[in-house]
């Protein structure tokens, strides 16, 4: 079995339990340190009870950033869909937000949720992160939460994210980092501990990344440190955001015109 199928049964599984009202688990394993204490009782008392059990993520990117009334939202392997109709709300009726995931069932749980949430400016669309069915250059920001330490090919997902972003538009995710170097095996005892982080980058190879795909004001903030006895400190759960260069006024030469 290949990662990517991997991470679909079990992300599958994990939206059958939310839907049944069983306590999801991350990655098919304790998640404590790492999906509690995520969202404030406001939030989560205005969404169905599915859509917040199915939440497996390591932050709330939705408190990451500003977002208007009439803006476009993406986010990043969107499951159950908290982090969707959270964002729906913000950006109102004559805003959208696009929900992207690859697992039938967490797609079939979060459109239950839009529909029980009556949110009219919300659409679940399937594909992966590494090749986003959407024009370039319509969405205004990009949201993601514990998605992208999970694909094995991070400088697509990038890659993508920058191609869909609008000139100026804002990247701003939740993900699991690595502070230092850590032996493998105490990268899989850890793994077994907090769920997901066996792709998670270094915070500087994460930042390197972003650059490479052309995003700039990128920044790095660990905010929630994992104290596993093996690797204090290694881990930790962090607000990641970066901007596509705002597009340049023309500057009246040849090379500017069509």
């Amino acid at each position: 079995m290949d990662i990517k199928q991997a991470i679909q049964e079990k992300y599958g599984e994990a939206a059958r339990q939310a839907a049944s009202a069983q306590p999801a688990s991350c990655c098919g394993g304790s998640c404590g340190p790492i999906t509690s204490n995520l969202y404030t009782d406001d939030e989560t008392s205005t969404l169905p009870d599915a859509a917040v059990a199915a939440s497996l993520g390591c932050g709330n990117p939705t408190a990451l950033i500003s977002l208007e009334p009439g803006q476009t939202v993406l986010d990043l392997g969107s499951g159950g869909g908290i982090d969707v109709l959270l964002s729906a709300k913000r950006v109102g009726p004559t805003g959208k937000v696009y929900g992207l995931d690859m697992t039938d069932e967490m797609l079939a749980l979060a459109r239950e949720n839009q529909r029980k949430a009556g949110a009219t400016n919300v659409d679940f669309l399937k594909g992966t992160i590494e090749a986003i069915p959407l024009p370039s250059n319509t969405v205004d920001v990009i949201i993601s939460n514990c998605v992208i330490n999970l694909s094995s090919d991070k400088d697509a997902v990038l890659r993508e994210a920058f191609r869909v972003l609008k000139p100026g538009g804002r990247f701003a995710v939740s993900d699991v980092i690595v502070r230092g170097e850590v032996p493998e095996a105490i990268r899989r005892d850890v793994e077994a501990w907090i769920g997901c982080i066996a792709g998670a980058l270094e915070e500087s190879d994460y930042a390197a990344k972003l650059r490479s795909a052309g995003f700039v004001d990128i920044t790095v903030e660990p905010w929630r440190i994992y104290d596993h006895v093996e690797a204090p400190g290694k881990f930790a759960s962090a607000f990641i955001r970066a901007t596509k260069p705002a597009a340049q006024p023309c500057c009246g030469s040849d090379c500017c015109k069509p």
